[in-house]
């Protein structure tokens, strides 16, 4: 009897082991749930700076079409960008004008401009200018903006004499819906 004593005074009790079993179960528990929150954490992290440096981007490349176009117009739900007068000749040629599209039910934003085309005179102002490039030239369309909401341009009216023009549109940032703006004054303005 005495070697059976010796033997269970070494060994663990079935109370000790579900015991230690129960803290391990704990700790690792604990272990998990901090893992998944800071995983959620970087995930949402990581949006807000992809949402952040596209809207930087977007605010570069749209404030400075417009800050150096020689006209803005509102064409629609579009803004037609004279960006240069690049053959100095006072005529609005095909591959100088840029279209700021607010995307199909307003949720992206797109610059559209057509690089390689060359050919008469363009009326900005025409409502059917944009559909006839088109039609004509290789367009190159680029997503400047994917999706965000509620875009709008404003003043109410954009024309040729507008020196100012705002963007506005709206993202979901950890589910909460935040207002941005792109604004931009017309340097070169045609008076």
């Amino acid at each position: 009897m005495s070697s059976y004593k010796k033997y269970n005074r070494e060994g663990l009790t079935l109370v000790e082991l579900l015991v230690a079993l129960m803290v391990c179960s704990i700790i690792f528990a604990a272990v998990a749930t901090l893992a998944y929150a800071m995983g959620n954490a970087q995930r949402a992290s990581e949006e807000l700076s992809r949402h952040q440096a596209q809207i930087r981007y977007a605010t570069l490349r749209i404030s400075e079409l417009i800050r150096y176009a020689k006209q803005v117009v509102q064409v629609g739900d579009d803004l037609a960008v004279w960006r240069a007068d690049d053959n100095a000749n006072d005529e609005i040629g095909p591959s100088e004008v840029v279209y700021i599209e607010a995307g199909p039910g307003r949720n992206h934003i797109y610059i559209l401009e057509f690089p390689d085309a060359a050919g008469e005179q363009v009326d900005i102002k025409d409502g059917s200018a944009k559909e006839s490039l088109i039609a004509s030239y290789d367009e190159r369309r680029v997503e400047v903006l994917p999706l965000c909401s509620n875009v709008s341009f404003y003043p109410a009216t954009i024309d040729e004499n507008t020196g100012f023009v705002g963007i506005g549109f709206d993202l979901d940032e950890a589910g909460a819906e935040r207002h941005y703006e792109i604004t931009a004054n017309l340097r070169c303005r045609n008076d």
